[in-house]
């Protein structure tokens, strides 16, 4: 998934982040503080740990805290069906999907487990449930590829829960933070299947454990303070927002370390960072060491993943293990995509250049992208091609409503006499022609997203990430 919260738009503009650090919060007594080297180092590395974490918490705070903030989806343990697709209104979080239908339950556990229950599904009906927790690991999955189309209840415990596991529950799911997010996809074969997409999403059901096996409700989980999140966040101070987010996520083995040097900043559950109290050379230090973490970063998007014929493809997302403690990592997926999924589940390849090297840019040229007769990409559920702003990576107004062109839109538009497939990947229209086939572009720099929903392991793949037999084909300029 990709989301803009309260114009911060999921902190995809990275160099907005560095501006948190305009007013603030370290203890007043900076006598402690380990020397200007270490400051800058520790918060280099804080910025790009903290980074996932504090987009998150922005994301929560919008969809399930704030019923004013005009993205609020529904309160905690409650699931909200969205009976259409994500379009350019949408600015919560960056490079959204605008394939599948969302659902979206944002899951408190610290007073007790939630039970997920998803119904039957057709056989060639893609769906998934994706959850992930407050760090943005993906912990699990329930849907097509991982559980089959039969019905059934999971459990969903947070990262202390002790406790027997209800007779009928199918699977157990721990969270390692006490909030956790469930995202789920319905796949959509065109806009006449709404209807028989809103009878799946009917079927979803979120409720407490109490709830579930029809007892009394445990006592209520304590009543939260949350910091308000909206456009003055980024004149406010980030590490606050970290401290906050921390006190829920107990830390994990291969946190230890970070979680002991930010504490020697003031960083960490319940403490205060007063970045406006420090002396001129610990401010500089926090600063510069920000900047550093920005600038490898940015770096490592445009530079660390694999590149096949100009585009760059990306495996950023996973679980706790899967991350290792490579926050460079964690920090470029949640800037790339927030709540991108596992590559078994699907695998995203990313576009902002030629294979030269050269920008793309609506305002400049039009593009194509052909893809030869019988290489489409090899899925077991559905692939798609979707246009974004490149400064935002939002989604593009215009004039026709069409975001992206997938795997549903096939039986509509037109083959060369060769049986390849061409899209044409321009502002304006490329002719009556061609339209069917169009994918309307910004008046400015492009960011394209092609994803691969439940990618096949047999040949040809796109599997293993950066080394399948199946390549993207290379965008050109259009003649």
């Amino acid at each position: 998934m990709q989301i803009d919260f309260g114009g911060m738009r999921g902190f995809g503009i990275l160099a907005a982040a560095t501006a948190f650090m305009t007013t603030a919060s370290v203890p007043a007594n900076a006598e402690n503080w380990p020397d200007v080297n270490e400051a800058k180092a520790i918060a280099e590395e804080g910025y790009l740990y903290g980074l996932p974490i504090v987009m998150n918490y922005a994301i929560m705070y919008d969809y399930a805290v704030d019923r004013n903030s005009g993205q609020f989806k529904a309160p905690f343990n409650e699931i909200k069906n969205e009976s259409r697709v994500y379009t350019y209104k949408d600015t919560a979080v960056v490079s959204p999907n605008s394939d599948t239908p969302y659902s979206l339950a944002w899951l408190d556990l610290r007073a007790e487990p939630v039970i997920l229950s998803v119904p039957a599904v057709e056989n060639g009906r893609y769906y998934s449930v994706q959850l992930i927790d407050g760090n943005t690991y993906n912990y699990g999955y329930i849907g097509s590829r991982a559980t089959g189309d039969e019905a059934g209840d999971y459990m969903v415990v947070g990262p202390d829960w002790k406790g027997e596991t209800p007779t009928g529950v199918k699977k157990v799911f721990r969270s390692s933070t006490q909030f956790s997010l469930a995202i789920y996809r319905t796949q959509l074969f065109g806009p006449d299947d709404m209807p028989n997409v809103e009878k799946v999403q009917a079927g979803y059901k979120v409720s407490t454990l109490s709830a579930y096996q029809g007892k009394p409700a445990p006592a209520a989980a304590p009543a939260i303070d949350f910091p308000k999140v909206d456009k003055d966040l980024i004149k406010s101070n980030f590490f606050e927002y970290l401290d906050f987010a921390l006190q829920f996520a107990p830390a994990t083995p291969s946190e230890a370390s970070i979680r002991v040097k930010l504490a020697k900043i003031g960083v960490g559950p319940g403490k205060s960072f007063e970045f406006k109290d420090l002396p001129p050379e610990h401010r500089s230090a926090i600063e510069s060491g920000m900047r550093n973490g920005e600038a490898k970063l940015k770096e490592y998007l445009g530079g660390k993943l694999f590149q096949v014929n100009g585009w760059s493809v990306s495996d950023l997302w996973g679980d706790a293990a899967f991350i290792d403690g490579d926050w460079i990592k964690r920090a470029a997926g949640a800037s790339a995509g927030i709540y991108g999924n596992d590559a078994v589940e699907a695998v995203y390849i990313l576009g902002r250049n030629l294979p030269d090297g050269t920008e793309l840019d609506g305002s400049k040229q039009n593009y194509t992208l052909t893809f030869p007769a019988g290489e489409l990409p090899p899925v077991n559920a559905f692939w798609s091609v979707t246009m974004y702003y490149g400064k935002s990576q939002l989604l593009v107004e215009n004039p026709i409503n069409r975001y992206l062109i997938n795997t549903a839109m096939l039986p509509s538009m037109k083959k060369n006499a060769d049986g390849s497939l061409t899209l044409y990947l321009q502002k304006d229209s490329p002719g009556a022609d061609k339209e069917s086939n169009w994918l309307p572009a910004p008046d400015g720099p492009i960011y394209l997203a092609m994803r691969m929903y439940w990618p096949k392991t047999g040949e040809p793949s796109v599997l293993p990430v950066g080394k399948g037999t199946w390549q993207p084909p290379a965008l050109k300029v259009a003649q």
